[in-house]
């Protein structure tokens, strides 16, 4: 069992930066591959990176490719989204998920990842 908590949500102008961390528990967090979804009001939950356990590898959604760095610190359990050139469409709750087992490229749907946040807000204006 793995408890995921989100933070570092927040108002932002468009063109800002914001780092989202999501902390997790249990003992095994270095042997999951971390991911990030964000759903915007009245849009389907949508895949915005993943990341292997050793943080060798990473997947990202297109829109979101050389603004966002996802990336892993296993000695705090915490997986990190920087989040620069932000932009009024990145506007959504975004979610940290969790799956065991190695990364592979098509984890990018909702029902691959086993473990979820709560959520945190992310509005960008404009």
């Amino acid at each position: 069992q793995v408890h995921l908590v989100e933070s570092g949500g927040g108002l932002v102008q468009a063109g800002g930066s914001l780092r989202l961390s999501c902390a997790a528990s249990g003992r095994t967090f270095s042997r999951y591959v971390m991911g990030w979804f964000r759903q915007a009001p009245g849009k389907e939950r949508e895949f915005v990176a993943a990341l292997s356990w050793s943080g060798g590898a990473t997947y990202y959604l297109d829109s979101v490719k050389g603004r966002f760095t996802i990336s892993r610190d296993n000695a705090k359990n915490t997986v990190y989204l920087q989040m620069n050139s932000l932009k009024p469409e990145d506007t959504a709750v975004y979610y940290c998920a969790c799956r065991s087992g190695p990364l592979r490229s098509y984890y990018t749907e909702s029902y691959d990842y086993n473990y979820w946040g709560q959520g945190t807000q992310v509005t960008v204006s404009s």
